[in-house]
Order: C-alpha cells, then sequence, then structure tokens
C-alpha cells in the first residue's frame, strides 16, 4: 500500500463543561471528524488521503482545529459544513482557507488564552495576512 499523501488530523478532544479553555468535541459526537472523512471517501480519495481523531491539539481557544499535513495548515473554528470546502480547496486543490487558518503567530500563543472570546476573535483576525 503506498504512503498515504495528505493526513489530517482533527482534535476530538472533550472536556467537562464550563473548562475555562473549552474543548473542540463537546458533544463527543466526533461530528467533524466524520464528515471530513466522509468528504474525502465521497472524492475517492480514501487511498490516498488519512483523516485522523486526534486528542487535544492544544489550540483549544481556537477550536475545532484541524491541521492538515504535509502542508503544515492550521485551521480553526471549523464547523462540519467546512468539510467538503476543505478536502475540495485544501486536500485537492492545494489551497489555503484564510477564514479558518490559524495565523502563525496564534498558534501556541499563551497570551491568546486570557482573553475573552470576543477579544481573542479580535487579536487572532489582527494577525492573519490583509488581502
Amino acid at each position: 500500500m503506498p504512503a498515504f499523501e495528505t493526513h489530517l488530523f482533527v482534535c476530538c478532544n472533550q472536556r467537562p463543561a464550563g473548562h475555562p479553555r473549552g474543548c473542540c468535541d463537546a458533544t463527543g459526537s466526533e461530528v467533524l471528524h466524520k464528515a471530513l472523512k466522509q468528504a474525502a471517501v465521497s472524492r475517492g480519495l480514501g487511498p490516498r488521503v488519512r483523516v485522523n481523531k486526534a486528542g487535544c491539539l492544544d489550540q483549544c481557544e481556537l477550536g475545532p482545529t484541524v491541521v492538515i499535513y504535509p502542508q503544515g495548515v492550521w485551521y480553526g473554528g471549523v464547523r462540519p459544513d467546512d468539510a467538503e470546502e476543505i478536502i475540495e480547496r485544501t486536500v485537492i486543490g492545494g489551497e489555503t482557507i484564510a477564514r479558518l487558518q490559524i495565523p502563525d503567530a496564534a498558534l501556541n500563543n499563551r497570551s491568546l488564552r486570557e482573553m475573552n472570546p470576543s477579544d481573542r476573535a479580535t487579536a487572532v483576525n489582527s494577525m492573519k495576512p490583509q488581502a
């Protein structure tokens, strides 16, 4: 079997309700993982693309998070209805989706943890390249 060309790691970490960092899969239903997997399979990518469940990717405040390799693209705030677009534009097309991308400056940025969600969203958006 040939090596996978692309790996998508989907955070399925769970924490108790009300945890200050939040969690990427609060319901435990793995809906995002299932949606991405189905989008890849429906395009016949199964043998070349692997969609894996992951434990905590440590970007909790920016989640739900997905990281795609070998591109090294980190996406945050991903919803199940983003799955088709991620497979089509990023996995197949090689394009980064700006509205989902976690900017490099935001990755592992501990100061974001102290912000309320509204201020955090503003700070992250200010780190994204302007179109």
